[in-house]
């Protein structure tokens, strides 16, 4: 299933291998520019076959060839860097041993084996061992590893790590060694291997069954002490999957990781997670609250991969939502648990309508579970992971709570140690039309629901309408929903559904369906997705009157959040297209759930942040123009401000909490006082924000007082970014942070800016997190990527275009900001598809190569 340019991979076509490989033994001799790959393999035929063996490479030098411990002639094989073929296998089990040699130092696109700041790592999903050994490189084949990991023996004690139980450690031949064994099978992409000089953080954990695990958390000497939070969620995460899913650790050890070199936010190989360090390292001078709860979901989200995703894997990469999907679903309510329920929700919408939605809009769309793919490491995608969950959202939205965990119990015991599909995973539910159900892995696209009221002569109808998105089918959707009166919620059980089927609260939507209730004395008002119950757009009429209405009566916090979103964009919307600004009614309505003490601070904090400026791109009919769009945001924030004043300076006088206090409850003090602030900053209240961006003692109130003054344009904003450069350059998490909000400063030379700060000495290309930080930041700058010159767009290829050379998959994921550039003007279009034609011509990677002809498609 080997990928090139050009090549494209379809589902129908897979087909098991013709042979299994029960077993490997890799010897990993490390050497900097020449490390030897000694592995012995296992295979044996699947049936009766006469298939020549063929094992994927890429980039490889082969060196010796055995079977059976006896050297292979020169014509009983074909090695090539990137296969080997053994012509004629044995017809019964057989061990071939390949000797390779890789160089991880001239490795700089991350994958497979290289060395970040003198630690050998790994990192093998998708498709990235083969770039270490000759193997059957794909998620269907599992083995179990024997690994004898050895390196010199240089001061400082390296640790030598790799996946399973420690058997052996010490010192050979002058060389310091280590033995691993990992007693269940796994595929490739789980493997892992890590060396190098690094202080560990350790503790145990004892399972529901009296089992110890010894846990470990490694990172640079002398940061041990900011891996202590890490490790309290990694035991939480422990705790509650046992608790929630009733799946207990099955290694002795567990061991996590972190590197300041890496493609990705972390990966759950078995027993040995490897961690981008921003997802490790915390201390509240240094790291912020929504670095403490980022650290909590992807700590809890690799654990969870222990079973959804390594004992149960992938048959395909087609698969790929199975294990991703359904483990942000587990990690979204472990930190729904963790902190609150309602402010997950919100946050997990919000990521979904601000990157899935547009995703699914444009010209990178493809189903949750793809037909086909072009390059594998393109479809690691909000549509996988976001939308992935809210699949599994639904189904456990419609069985409930009992059933969903009698399911997930028959899934893991039916396909425990296996290489499962999406169909495997939905047979183990019971679920009234699972092949309707499936319809959402296969379609493409975002569905409408349209939703219409009536109430004439004491008869209120309901109806709700699902329009599916183009080329897709009619499928079923959830709809938990209450009908409002004055004093609360109506009883539904005696109301009158046409077509739709209702339980409880939920509306059971497939075609249309209507709800009808007679005999009311008042017109009611429909609250509709409760809980954001589906990822569908909702068409329903403009009412502010209605929105506000439901701010005062309705208790599903999602939706009352929803509503102030809606009041807002009106707002917006209005003011993008020359009306005036009349701020008044919004400003009294947000203000008064922001000032409500039965509100959690962290939701009043929700509602006093105004809709993005992406937001207001979605819902703008095209031919955009992002100096408006920019404008409109800008003036509508210094109005609110304004308007707001007395509130706001009474939430921002507010006790703070301690500085060092980040439990959520303080976390969400923090965010309700610094958000105020940010209106009131826009709004020309700035002296005490000032006074904050110098002064504070965490890094939460300090970067939000910064955030607002760069946001505000303010005089102060030099001064101040100056300031918290020069005391914080020497910490890259935290340098990381000062480059991206300079990229996103709009003050008219933010590409100019964006160019000075790629000359900073302390920038890398090489170095994925200071790249998105600074660049991927800056294309989240509407007005300055989107700039009428092009300037913006050009600057990106720049970038992409180098960076192909070296790291192809970073190149690729920053090319899928021009996502949404068929939204805007004529002038921009034009100039967006000029540049990727210029990319596409100098693509020398499948990865660039795929996102530029997918986006320049049509």
């Amino acid at each position: 299933m080997r990928t090139d340019t050009g090549q494209t991979v379809h589902l129908e076509d897979y087909a098991p291998t013709p042979y299994r490989a029960p077993s490997t033994t890799l010897m990993i001799a490390l050497h900097p520019t020449r490390t030897v790959v000694r592995n012995e393999t296992a295979y044996e035929p699947a049936g009766n076959v006469d298939d020549p063996l063929v094992l994927e490479g890429d980039g490889l030098v082969l060196v010796e060839a055995q079977l059976d411990g006896m050297a292979l002639s020169a014509s009983a094989y074909e090695a090539t860097p990137d296969r080997f073929v053994l012509k004629v296998p044995p017809k019964k089990r057989f061990t071939l041993t390949l000797v390779t040699i890789v160089s991880p130092d001239d490795n700089t696109e991350l994958m497979g084996l290289y060395r970040s700041n003198g630690v050998y790592c790994t990192q093998c999903e998708a498709e990235g061992f083969r770039r270490i050994t000759y193997a059957y490189d794909r998620p269907d084949v599992l083995t179990v590893y024997d690994v004898l990991v050895l390196a010199d023996d240089t001061p400082g004690e390296p640790v030598l790590l790799s996946n399973g139980n420690l058997i052996a450690s010490g010192k050979m031949g002058g060389r310091r060694y280590s033995h691993w064994h990992d007693p269940f099978p796994k595929p490739t992409y789980l493997f892992a291997v890590v060396a190098g000089v690094l202080g560990a953080v350790t503790d145990t954990f004892t399972t529901q069954s009296g089992k110890a695990v010894d846990l470990a958390i490694y990172v640079e000497p002398g940061k041990e002490a900011r891996a202590e939070y890490a490790m309290d969620a990694l035991k939480r995460s422990m705790r509650w999957d046992e608790t929630r899913f009733g799946r207990e650790y099955d290694l002795d050890v567990f061991n996590i990781v972190a590197v300041s070199d890496f493609n990705m936010g972390a990966m759950e190989n078995k027993g040995l997670n490897v961690f981008n360090d921003r997802y490790v390292l915390a201390d509240p001078r240094l790291a912020t609250d929504t670095d403490y709860s980022g650290i909590e979901a992807v700590i809890a989200h690799e654990y969870f991969h222990n079973w959804t995703g390594n004992r149960i894997t992938c048959r395909d990469w087609f698969q790929l939502c199975l294990k991703e999907g359904l483990t942000v679903f587990r990690d979204q309510e472990f930190s729904a648990d963790m902190r609150s329920r309602a402010v997950e929700r919100i946050e997990d919408v919000r990521r979904l309508r601000l990157a899935q939605f547009p995703e699914d809009a444009g010209p990178l769309r493809h189903p949750v579970r793809p037909a086909e793919y072009a390059e594998i490491s393109n479809l690691y995608t909000t549509t996988v992971y976001e939308k992935g969950a809210e699949l599994i959202r639904m189904l456990h939205t419609f069985i409930g709570e009992t059933a969903f965990r009698r399911g997930m119990d028959t899934y893991f015991e039916r396909f425990d140690g296996t290489a499962a599909t999406v169909e495997d995973f939905i047979s183990c539910f019971e679920l009234d039309e699972p092949d309707a159900f499936m319809r959402w892995y296969h379609d493409a696209g975002t569905p409408t629901v349209r939703v219409d009221e009536a109430y004439v002569d004491g008869r209120y109808s309901l109806q709700l309408t699902q329009c599916p998105p183009e080329g897709g089918a009619i499928k079923p959707i959830p709809v938990r929903l209450a009908v409002l009166g004055q004093t609360g919620a109506l009883d539904l059980s005696g109301a009158g559904v046409e077509e739709g089927s209702l339980c409880g609260d939920i509306l059971t939507l497939k075609e249309s369906a209507t709800i009808n209730i007679d005999g009311l004395n008042e017109e009611p008002i429909a609250s509709v997705f409760r809980g954001f119950s589906a990822p569908v757009h909702i068409d329903r009429p403009v009412d502010p009157v209605r929105d506000m209405a439901l701010l005062e009566r309705d208790s599903d916090p999602f939706n009352l959040w929803d509503a102030s979103q809606r009041l807002a964009l009106g707002v917006l919307v209005d003011r993008y297209w020359g009306g005036s600004l009349e701020v008044d009614a919004l400003a009294e309505s947000i203000g008064r759930i922001a000032a409500d003490p039965r509100m959690e601070p962290a939701f009043r904090a929700f509602v006093l942040q105004l809709p993005s400026r992406g937001t207001l791109v979605e819902v703008l009919a095209g031919d955009v123009d992002a100096d408006k769009v920019d404008a409109a945001h800008q003036e509508l924030t210094a109005a609110l401000g304004a308007a707001m004043a007395d509130t706001l300076a009474k939430l921002r006088a507010r006790p703070a909490p301690t500085a060092d206090d980040v439990r959520a409850a303080a976390a969400g003090e923090r965010a309700l006082r610094n958000a105020a602030q940010h209106l009131a900053t826009a709004g020309g209240a700035r002296e005490a924000t000032v006074r904050q961006a110098m002064e504070a003692t965490n890094m939460t109130d300090r970067l939000a007082a910064l955030n607002a003054l760069a946001a505000a344009n303010a005089p102060e904003a030099d001064a101040a970014l100056k300031a918290f450069h020069d005391a914080f350059e020497d910490e890259p998490l935290v340098l990381n942070k000062w480059f991206s909000i300079e990229a996103l400063r709009s003050d008219g030379r933010s590409v100019e800016r964006v160019r000075e700060l790629m000359a900073h000495p302390k920038f890398s290309l090489k170095n994925p997190n200071r790249v998105r930080s600074l660049i991927g930041a800056f294309t989240q700058n509407i007005a300055a990527f989107h700039r009428a010159d092009g300037a913006g767009y050009r600057l990106l290829a720049e970038v992409a275009t180098t960076l192909d050379q070296q790291n192809p998959q970073v190149a690729a994921r920053l090319l899928t900001a021009f996502g949404e550039y068929r939204r805007f003007d004529a002038p921009r279009r034009e100039a967006a598809r000029a540049v990727l034609q210029d990319v596409q011509a100098r693509a020398r990677s499948s990865d660039v190569a795929d996102i530029v002809r997918r986006l320049l498609k049509g």
